[in-house]
């Protein structure tokens, strides 16, 4: 989980300030060591964590807060406002021309997923209604123009492009003529990155802002180089005066040093998160969410945005009217199960609930993604009679599945089992026995 090594040391330090009741300056100083110890172990900028650290504790040995029922909750609230206002305060828009076509010119490091985020971007511009042209003007990377044609039409979406052999510079303005004759109101333009900053690198992408005077500038940088992110975020921003942040493979940062540093550093914010390798895994950068993630309180309504995206709404309906009638059948927990992976890692969309986001509590959890890849293929297995009817799979039929299923038949009759547990928890749901199912409890059939 994103930043789940930082968020369980917080959540293990403010649980010690919560069992004290009322507290003292040495308390909290006390506590403010430890968030500075997980801060600089998250490859935060030592700076950073220096101020960070000093404005808490600015806030916190007030005599408000000394004084208050619940000082450590008024301790954590601060340590919230704090972590939103590091990570850029309020959700940054990307700037959209009066005049279309507006145009997005994607700078950064080889390497960093700028191709792949450049796609991702037109996707959540075409979503959302726009017409996106993916520009094509990286002639050095080998396959970098075939790339984002992949990308184009896999999303159906234009890409211009003039080949190996032409200058940047030319496929810069030949898109902008390219994009009003085609009624495109949006331009991505993918640029050539390096391994490393150098100066001929950063002289083209000079000439391509002056060339065609970009609406937005956005820097790709890689979330897992820590503070090497933010050294580059530094170089691009002197040269190029960027608009803002992508930070892509944020899902495999469990520490956050470059999400927590690189505003207060370039006083540039994070517009958007990659958070997977599907084009749909980019999402906008909202340090309020965030920042509660981090400290365990959840993050509902990117769940809710994650549900909306990806769960079929009729088929939603359809599911409810069976669970009503209790005619739900294993036919139908799997289209659903399908549906709930297209959100995301499931440890990551237990990390959104309230309660349940604690980084303890989902690492006592120990989710493993496989087990649902062994009730999809027991399933699988399965005659469609037995989905629907799970009451006639017998002795035989489950050594059957088993063996097809490449599963035991123990795990056969588990899931039998936790269904059946399901189908009356649904019926005991409906029935209104609210009280009788919170005594007991029940089991998902995962």
């Amino acid at each position: 989980m994103i930043f789940s090594n930082l968020a369980e040391k917080l959540q293990d330090t403010f649980d010690k300030l919560r069992g004290k009741g009322k507290l003292n300056e040495k308390d909290v100083k006390s506590a403010l060591k430890e968030v500075k110890m997980a801060l600089l172990e998250a490859d935060v900028n030592y700076k950073v964590v220096k101020d960070f650290v000093k404005k808490i504790e600015e806030r916190s040995v007030g005599k408000e807060v000394m004084e208050s029922l619940t000082p450590a909750q008024h301790v954590i609230k601060i340590v919230n406002e704090e972590l939103q206002e590091l990570m850029g305060g309020a959700q940054e828009e990307i700037k959209i021309s009066p005049d279309p076509p507006t145009i997005i010119m994607m700078v950064g490091l080889q390497g960093s997923g700028k191709t792949t985020s450049a796609g991702k971007l037109a996707r959540m511009f075409k979503n959302n209604g726009k017409n996106p042209l993916l520009a094509a003007a990286d002639v050095y990377r080998p396959a970098a123009i075939r790339q984002l044609q992949v990308l184009g039409e896999r999303l159906e979406v234009p890409v211009f492009s003039m080949g190996e052999d032409s200058n940047p510079v030319d496929i810069a303005k030949g898109s902008i003529n390219y994009a009003a004759s085609h009624n495109c109101d949006t331009i991505i333009l993918d640029t050539a990155g390096r391994l490393h900053i150098d100066q001929e690198m950063m002289q083209e992408l000079e000439s391509i802002k002056k060339a065609v005077q970009p609406d937005e500038i956005l820097l790709v940088v890689d979330a897992m180089t820590g503070q090497d992110a933010v050294n580059v975020a530094n170089n691009f921003d002197q040269r190029l005066d960027v608009d803002g942040i992508v930070l892509t493979k944020m899902d495999g940062d469990a520490r956050g040093g470059a999400a927590l540093s690189i505003k207060a550093v370039t006083g540039k914010a994070i517009k958007f998160a990659g958070t997977g390798e599907k084009l749909a895994d980019l999402e906008k950068f909202h340090p309020d969410r965030m920042a509660s993630r981090i400290l365990g309180m959840g993050d509902v309504l990117s769940l809710i945005e994650k549900a909306e995206k990806n769960i079929d709404k009729e088929k939603a309906a359809e599911l409810e009217e069976k669970m009503r009638n209790n005619q739900f059948t294993l036919e139908d927990f799997m289209e659903q199960m399908e549906q709930v992976r297209n959100m995301g890692p499931m440890d990551d969309l237990l990390g959104m609930l309230p309660g349940m986001g604690g980084a303890k509590q989902l690492k006592n959890l120990q989710f493993d993604e496989k087990e649902l890849d062994h009730i999809e293929a027991i399933i699988s297995s399965m005659t469609p009679e037995e989905r629907r009817d799970p009451d006639i799979i017998n002795g035989s039929r489950r050594k059957r599945i088993a063996q097809g299923s490449g599963t035991k038949i123990q795990d056969v009759n588990r899931l039998l089992k936790q269904f059946r547990q399901t189908k009356k928890m649904m019926k005991q749901l409906n029935s209104g026995k609210m009280s009788k199912m919170a005594k007991g409890g029940f089991n998902l059939p995962f």
